[in-house]
């Protein structure tokens, strides 16, 4: 017999009863009835009743044992009497009799539970970050990750994709992020950065022939922390092409993440067909470029109700800044007064004066509330008949530019679909968010950034660029969004030097900040460069989605805290004297 175990802790059955058996595990807890000991033994793969009685000659041994011991248990297995049956349990059908238990590693006091898994500090839990995955639940996610990135290799793999890994030590790079810089020994005072993204690695191997490329890829970017942002590093799924459009990327990934979220998303429906809603439009019905598509409620443009309406306002506001717009928000079957004010009361702990509103009260024909006492009643039913309400639901009015109340518009959207429980939330409604535009105006300088990725392929391309505003390119560029996370940004890539040297320019890059920065993606493109484009699904954020949890922290083996610490390693840490003059480096703290 193997020196720890003939059997996992998951494998018994009735018909092993009479079997001679040998396990190892963890106590997972030890409980006393009357005389009988019983402990359940806990691996890798489940649990096992084990059972020592006063004439056992293990029984000595089972007196001691303690919560989170590590054992190697001899005995026989046995069929539980029907009663004792335990149904949740693969192996609640039988026990196992202990003639031999052999400490194999003893536990002091536990600073958090196992057994039970009872809320505990955060700080705690990532300190003892190796007690914590030894929890169920956690223990199952982090199991279910292995298995979704096993069959997103799998789907790739067949879908013609080859996977390569690109280099971690690279050069700086301006995407959007502040970098991790690694200092040179062998090259004083210069610094690798660990990669933001394989960006320009997968382009530069298109551009090498290779024709579908895949990688499940680690990335740096020292940013601060979000629920659904990981600070340090995070993977994703990191796909390029040859010789595509954008409905060939979208061909390739959908039904990948589609039969990926039905292997492992339980019985929860999925979106068949992404639907591809334009950035414009997502921003003006939805209130955000990630919009979550469980919610039915969509916003409209209903400035025209109230220009020169009695509802003073919003009339002076339209008529003093032509850039005023007034959007509804629908809100079907809350039509009460009560409601009305539970949505105005959280729109005020938002930091907003308010929020106006129309409902309409069973039974009555006219709409209630002062906005409908001030536009009348003709502009009230027109209002109805645009937005499809009836009796029984309600509207609500947020006003201004768009640009400045359009998020808080689509957070009032969301919560009146969780409220009145419109939002059907047992299911992952995929989209694409299409056309983004290509610039951006800089608040702070008044210039002109890229909004999105600076290797993108502006729609038009050199002439759009040479003749239109710049804000008004739209480029060839996408998100995938699920559930209103957003899991991946993608473009069909810039292909053609002249292309890149130009948007560049407009961007307010010159040509040595190119050289310097991009020099060997300048001259990749100058040797033959294939169109291209590609795409990279956040492997985080899928697994997040498919456990059902609502932190990056809990589908994350060893994740940071909030302050980019690992509290169990005690990184980021000090060095030595030595080693900083080793790397030419002194010290400038802040006082």
């Amino acid at each position: 017999m193997h020196r720890y175990r003939s059997h996992t802790c998951a494998d018994l059955r009735a018909d092993d009863a009479g079997s001679n058996v040998r396990l190892s595990g963890w106590v997972h807890r030890v409980r006393d009835h009357g005389g009988l000991l019983f402990i359940d033994l806990r691996d890798h793969y489940g649990i096992t009743q084990v059972v020592a009685d006063p004439d056992s000659p293990a029984f000595a041994a089972a007196e001691k044992v303690r919560a989170e011991w590590v054992l190697r248990i001899d005995g026989e297995v046995k069929t539980r009497d029907t009663a004792q049956v335990n149904d949740r349990l693969p192996t609640g059908a039988i026990e196992v009799f202990a003639r031999e238990i052999e400490v194999l590693s003893q536990a002091p006091e536990l600073p958090l539970p196992i057994f039970g898994e009872p809320d505990y500090p955060e700080e705690t839990r990532l300190k003892y970050r190796f007690l914590d995955l030894r929890r169920e639940t956690l223990h199952k996610d982090i199991i279910k990750r292995s298995q979704i990135i096993a069959s997103i290799r799998r789907r790739m793999t067949g879908a013609g994709f080859m996977e390569f890994q690109t280099p971690i030590l690279t050069a700086s790079s301006p995407e959007g992020a502040r970098d991790f810089l690694v200092p040179s020994r062998l090259h004083p005072g210069k610094f690798y950065a660990l990669p933001q993204a394989p960006q320009q690695f997968k382009q530069l191997v298109m551009i090498a022939g290779f024709d579908r490329y895949f990688q499940i890829a680690p990335c740096f970017r020292d940013e601060d922390a979000r629920a659904d942002r990981s600070p340090g590093e995070f993977y994703q799924l990191d796909i390029e092409m040859s010789f595509v459009e954008q409905e060939d990327v979208f061909g390739a990934v959908e039904p990948v993440l589609r039969d990926l979220f039905v292997e492992f998303g339980g019985d929860k429906p999925v979106t068949k067909v992404f639907p591809r809603i334009p950035y414009h439009v997502a921003l003006a019905k939805y209130g955000s470029d990630k919009p979550d598509l469980r919610n039915p409620i969509e916003m409209e443009d209903v400035t025209p109700h109230f220009a020169g309406s009695g509802f003073k306002v919003f009339a002076s506001m339209i008529e003093a800044d032509p850039r005023v717009r007034v959007w509804a928000i629908p809100a079907p079957t809350g039509g009460s007064r009560a409601f009305c004010d539970r949505m105005n009361n959280w729109a005020q702990g938002e930091g907003q004066k308010g929020l106006g509103y129309i409902f309409w009260r069973e039974g009555e024909a006219e709409g209630a509330g002062p906005i409908a006492k001030n536009i009348g009643a003709e502009r009230t039913e027109a209002l109805r008949t645009q937005l499809g309400l009836a009796a029984g639901d309600a509207v609500f009015f947020v006003a201004g530019i768009p640009e400045h109340f359009m998020r808080f518009a689509g957070e009032a959207r969301n919560r009146a679909g969780d409220e009145l429980g419109l939002s059907k939330k047992d299911q992952f409604a995929f989209c694409w968010i299409v056309d983004f535009p290509m610039f951006e105006r800089n608040e702070e300088t008044g210039g002109i950034d890229f909004s999105h990725n600076p290797f993108s392929m502006p729609q038009g391309g050199l002439e759009a660029l040479n003749s239109m505003d710049p804000l008004d390119i739209k480029a060839f560029q996408y998100d995938i969004v699920c559930n209103g996370i957003e899991l991946s940004s993608g473009a069909i890539r810039n292909h053609k030097v002249e292309i890149m040297r130009r948007a560049f320019e407009i961007a307010g890059y010159d040509e040595s900040v190119l050289q310097e920065k991009f020099g060997g993606m300048l001259s990749a493109l100058q040797y033959g460069a294939p169109p291209h484009g590609g795409i990279a699904p956040g492997v985080d954020r899928i697994v997040m989605l498919l456990c059902g949890r609502e932190n990056l922290r809990d589908v994350t083996l060893f994740p940071m805290n909030q302050r980019a610490e690992d509290l169990m390693m005690g990184a980021p840490s000090t060095v030595t004297a030595a080693q900083l003059r080793e790397l030419h480096l002194r010290l400038n703290l802040p006082q």
